[in-house]
């Protein structure tokens, strides 16, 4: 029994040591979670980090800036071109238009002229012809 009792004791210094020394395990663990947390918080707390997060947001923020400024101004000056470009081909046309008309005007003034004097040269074949004509359109438009 000596012996039995002997090996309780020395099982119970065994517990005894294995909890002191899981205690100061633990203990040095916590230790080491919390300077981690104050570690952490004070890099959270810390202006610099956050100062350096807005500096970067800041640039971020003026280059986007810029690039949309660069942006429109290369689109202002492609609009300014194509307007141009589209003005000009406006006025080409309009003076296109202007000369054509001129050139039409010239001819029904030619053509005028030049049945106004067959009118007068022949009266009797015009008369015949406008009545014929008249005739026609006065068929065409009694069918309607």
């Amino acid at each position: 029994m000596a012996d039995a009792k002997q090996s309780a004791e020395d099982l119970a210094k065994d517990v005894k040591q294995a909890a002191s020394e899981a205690r100061d395990e633990l203990q040095h663990g916590a230790r080491r979670v919390a300077d981690d947390v104050r570690d952490t918080a004070s890099r959270l707390t810390d202006n610099s980090g956050v100062d350096r997060l807005k500096e970067r947001g800041t640039e971020f923020a003026n280059t986007a800036i810029e690039t949309g400024r660069e942006y429109a101004e290369r689109a202002r000056l492609a609009g300014e071109e194509y307007a141009g470009r589209a003005r000009a081909e406006a006025e080409h046309l309009y003076e296109r238009g202007q000369q054509a008309a001129k050139e039409v005007g010239h001819y029904a003034e030619a053509q005028y002229d030049e049945v106004s004097e067959m009118v007068r040269r022949h009266p009797a074949q015009a008369l015949g012809i406008a009545a014929g004509v008249g005739f026609l359109v006065g068929l065409i438009l009694a069918r309607r």
